[in-house]
């Protein structure tokens, strides 16, 4: 059974910021499952046994090469989409997370293209499918 697609899968979501409104965005390659060459403001999927906190601070360690300064739960979202055809759900767990901007570099190349640095009135193109819903319901809180 995989998750997403023969069950509601739970994915951890966060927007990284700097604390001076700049937003860390990565460019996924075509190594990603899907939806590449778009710019996404980063994820992962919760594990059996894990914790969300944990999740949060692993998959940030992971991509992006630095800790979990602060964070702030933001809400959830269903997430309902289709790849390759095939229905997918997700429940996303969406964080603010203030990160070290020095200490960022990617740390996943094989997933990611690029990184960068974007303002919410100046983001990168094209931008993954789901990132203007999670901005319209956050962007007070952002």
């Amino acid at each position: 059974m995989k998750k997403g697609f023969d069950y509601t899968g739970v994915s951890i979501s966060y927007f990284c910021h700097d604390g001076k409104g700049n937003f860390l965005m990565a460019k996924r390659s075509n190594n990603c499952r899907d939806e590449h060459g778009r710019w996404d403001q980063g994820g992962g999927g919760l594990e059996f046994n894990d914790t969300v906190l944990g999740t949060l601070k692993k998959e940030i360690q992971e991509e992006y090469c630095t800790d979990v300064l602060e964070y702030e739960f933001l809400g959830y979202r269903d997430v309902h989409r289709e790849h390759e055809g095939q229905k997918t759900h997700w429940v996303a767990l969406d964080f603010k997370v203030l990160v070290d901007r020095d200490k960022v570099k990617n740390g996943e190349p094989h997933k990611f293209d690029d990184l960068g640095w974007f303002t919410l009135g100046n983001l990168p193109e094209p931008l993954h499918s789901q990132f203007l819903n999670a901005l319209a319901l956050y962007k007070d809180k952002l």
